[in-house]
């Protein structure tokens, strides 16, 4: 029985033109922000300049569909995640990674939505991590014997521990992700995310459930990690209690869902409870 379709809204395309022949995409075992090393955990890939280069979002089949880059464009952005703690998910920041690289500072030209595709490179480089994590550290070996429910407790708080070195820069990464034209890109962005955790975790559904599931871990994580921005407890202490009790109450709903009106409703409200904690006005 094959898995359903993604659902629509959240199964943008990625739409980028083929302007040059050599297009780099991410592979799953890209760095942390501190010692990001592009050429040694990339792949790169030929275009012909003729037609753009369209890769459509398949969940299912290709759970991380990656963002495509130039290698120019890689290079400067993965020097550029240097200077994020410091200088934030800026322009600022674009141009001291493009002077790392040895480019001049007008090729931030290169990066038409600026800021946010700096944020759509580290969104999907903690993705690319996340998974190298559970592959080759074996960040789930403790937790064999444990439940589903478990193991996506602790993939989420390893992904949201991730963002402790930016933390108090993370929410006005949040307010550029939250702009009407950018909303397409973070919620796609978000489910891949989310499908990633539930993949990895070893959820194998596929009634219904397969969309409810991937809209509650969505909007659990994106509360999380609000919470996780004004956290000052030691290790995340508060947002691991709070994640806790927001996972607690997905499950007790989730049980009680056994028709597909209820599933369709369930996923209505619960996008509007993940736009407004985005802070969109909804």
């Amino acid at each position: 029985m094959t898995r359903p379709q993604p659902l629509l809204t959240l199964s943008r395309r990625y739409l980028t033109t083929a302007t040059t022949t050599t297009r780099t995409t991410f592979t799953s075992q890209l760095t942390s922000v501190r010692s990001p090393q592009p050429h040694h955990h990339l792949r790169i890939t030929t275009t012909t300049p003729s037609t753009p280069l369209i890769r459509p979002y398949h969940s299912i089949h290709h759970p991380s569909s990656p963002h495509t880059y130039t290698n120019s464009q890689t290079t400067i952005l993965s020097a550029a995640l240097h200077h994020v703690p410091t200088h934030g998910f800026t322009r600022n920041a674009l141009t001291l990674g493009a002077r790392d690289s040895g480019f001049l500072d007008v090729s931030v030209q290169l990066f038409p939505r600026g800021e946010f595709d700096l944020i759509l490179f580290y969104l999907a480089s903690r993705r690319g991590l996340l998974r190298s994590k559970v592959e080759n550290d074996n960040l789930l070996q403790s937790a064999q014997a444990q439940s589903v429910d478990d193991k996506i407790k602790i993939l989420i708080m390893e992904r949201l521990r991730m963002n402790v070195e930016v933390q108090d820069k993370w929410v006005d990464a949040l307010s550029i992700m939250s702009l009407g034209e950018n909303i397409p890109m973070s919620l796609s962005e978000l489910h891949a995310l989310s499908d990633d955790i539930l993949t990895l975790a070893g959820d194998a559904s596929v009634d219904a459930s397969w969309y409810s599931k991937r809209l509650a871990i969505a909007a659990v994580y994106a509360s999380s990690e609000f919470v996780m921005t004004r956290d000052t407890s030691a290790g995340l202490r508060d947002t691991e209690e709070f994640l806790g009790r927001r996972l607690a109450d997905a499950r007790a709903v989730g049980d009680k869902l056994t028709g597909v009106k209820q599933c369709l409703g369930f996923m209505g409200t619960t996008a509007v409870g993940l736009g407004r904690s985005w802070g969109l006005k909804i």
